[in-house]
């Protein structure tokens, strides 16, 4: 019975801890952030949805085209310039993450604006630092 009770709170504890993140502007080129950033996001045990300008796949996620349905996502971390994410506004603003990460490049302070209207946290920062500093 122990043992039992152990493992059930050792995979509450790990579940807590796991946010469900989009990556948007996600892409399959090794040296690009967001395929980093996704392939940290699996190693560290989040649930990944993935939405980039070409269809593909990175650590067994699949990047999607278009906008998917989303549903209790904790955190949408962007790797599009401000531009480019007007056309998502509306979309991760329905979403009602609890925050979007601004990665490096991806500053936006007219999304930032929105964002807070709407109650959602701005946060500029990399999401691959707070990864590998276990910030996340």
């Amino acid at each position: 019975m122990t043992n039992l009770f152990l493992f059930t709170f050792v995979l509450y504890i790990k579940n807590m801890k796991s946010k469900r993140t989009l990556v948007l502007g996600a892409s399959t080129k090794t040296d690009r952030y967001a395929y980093k950033a996704i392939t940290m996001l699996v190693e560290k045990g989040h649930p990944v949805l993935a939405i980039g300008q070409r269809a593909g796949e990175v650590a067994g996620i699949k990047i999607h085209t278009k906008a998917i349905p989303v549903k209790s996502v904790d955190t949408i971390t962007l790797y599009l310039n401000p531009m480019r994410q007007r056309d998502y506004y509306n979309y991760i603003i329905e979403a009602q993450p609890k925050r979007v990460i601004f990665n490096p490049g991806t500053e936006n302070p007219e999304f930032y604006q929105l964002l807070e209207l709407n109650n959602i946290k701005a946060e500029v920062a990399c999401t691959l630092v707070l990864l590998s500093t276990n910030q996340y």
